[in-house]
């Protein structure tokens, strides 16, 4: 039961603070907006929540040799923070406005896009948390002949978390997409006068 409860404290609650409070600090930035009467502001949080969230790419383009410059480490640490402020300038921006079919799209898209990072980050974490304690048990019981073959199928599981991008890599170009065609409709029926 303890390692249950470790788990739910050390993976599943970090994970639902994490959204719980972009859904609050947007609603907070939005009912802060609506007091001072400047919800036109929000109208205009689009423009840096899409600039923070391309900014924040820059971890993945490290990631994948394109670019050479940056500490991996610290480009993810600030990819998660850029897209989560981001993501909450989007929020804000979206505000509770109904009638665009196409920029709801694109909002659940980031939605799920949020979701499926934090997911991947708690469960790399998890996992590699839980490879790295079961080797050290194993040390600790002076098997250290028996480590690999013991730990195969836990580095096979940690292989395969890892490619838990093949889901999020698609459901950040749906986004992409999603996004970039809500820019385009806005700017061919924005009333420019």
């Amino acid at each position: 039961m303890p390692r249950a409860a470790s788990l739910i404290s050390r993976e599943v609650l970090p994970f639902a603070a994490w959204l719980l409070a972009l859904a609050l600090a947007a609603l907070l930035v939005d009912a802060v907006l609506h007091y001072f009467d400047q919800v036109w502001v929000g109208r205009w949080l689009g423009i840096p929540g899409v600039a923070l969230i391309l900014a924040s790419l820059h971890y993945s383009l490290r990631k994948r040799k394109i670019v050479t410059r940056g500490n991996p480490v610290t480009l993810l640490r600030r990819h998660e923070v850029m897209a989560w402020v981001g993501s909450l300038l989007v929020l804000v921006h979206a505000g509770i406005h109904f009638n665009a079919v196409l920029a709801w799209l694109a909002l659940l898209a980031m939605l799920v896009n949020v979701a499926s990072g934090l997911t991947g980050k708690y469960l790399l974490a998890h996992a590699r948390i839980r490879l790295i304690d079961a080797r050290a048990r194993l040390t600790a019981q002076g098997l250290d002949a028996a480590i690999d073959e013991r730990l195969h199928r836990d580095s096979l599981t940690m292989d395969l978390v890892r490619k838990w991008r093949v889901v999020h890599v698609p459901i950040t170009l749906a986004f992409a997409v999603l996004a970039t065609a809500h820019l385009v409709a806005t700017a061919l029926f924005w009333d420019w006068q």
